[in-house]
């Protein structure tokens, strides 16, 4: 990873609102690949104390998005399914990483796995790309 193409992402991420509301972090991003973490404020719970779905989501589309925008061209998602797999609490700190399985002139195909602290898997989705350009 170039400490420029970070830099980069970490511009992009700094114009996103709703990532700086969340307390995201961009730690890492090179072509088809970024990660982020997210500690989880009691602000991220929902009504019965744990992580709310929507929090973690948000983490995944965050990594989905700078990676599928690590080659220079802008993308835009057009789909993505999500499952969530395990629960996490208030002080729990959650990692997502977004790896390219596909990528073709009009559109890239993502992976992307959220874990906490421990290496547990939370929740795993898919996204697909539109590639402008």
């Amino acid at each position: 990873m170039s400490d420029k193409q970070l830099e980069e992402g970490k511009k992009r991420l700094a114009k996103d609102a709703f990532a700086r509301l969340l307390g995201i972090e961009l730690t890492e991003i090179r072509p088809g690949y970024a990660s982020a973490t997210l500690k989880v404020t009691p602000d991220l719970l929902n009504g019965e104390g744990l992580t709310h779905g929507g929090a973690i989501f948000g983490l995944a589309d965050l990594v989905f998005a700078a990676a599928s925008n690590s080659h220079g061209n802008l993308a835009l998602a057009l789909n993505v399914n999500i499952s969530f797999l395990k629960a996490t609490r208030g002080g729990a700190v959650l990692t997502a990483v977004a790896r390219e399985e596909s990528l073709t002139r009009k559109t890239g195909l993502y992976r992307l796995e959220v874990r906490d602290e421990n290496g547990e898997l939370i929740a795993l989705a898919e996204g697909l790309a539109y590639r402008r350009g």
